[in-house]
């Protein structure tokens, strides 16, 4: 193996969540950011939500006239 080619691992890592959740990993980066962990994860929470990215779900209900109130016309 070539020497000095290798980034520096940190065996401390600090990964923050969006939701405030914080915790230690190892990585080659010092701090890590996400938007989702298994704190605020519907999957892991049981909780009845859509993570959404780009406003897809709220194009799909308005095209197809889901949601919202049954009077519009």
């Amino acid at each position: 193996m070539k020497a000095n080619i290798h980034p520096t691992y940190h065996k401390s890592a600090t990964v923050n969540c969006a939701c405030g959740n914080s915790w230690e990993v190892g990585s080659t980066r010092e701090s890590l950011r996400t938007e989702i962990c298994s704190k605020c994860h519907p999957f892991w929470t049981g909780e009845q939500r859509i993570v959404d990215t780009e406003g897809r779900v709220e194009r799909m209900m308005r095209r197809y006239n889901l949601g919202g109130s049954a009077d519009k016309s």
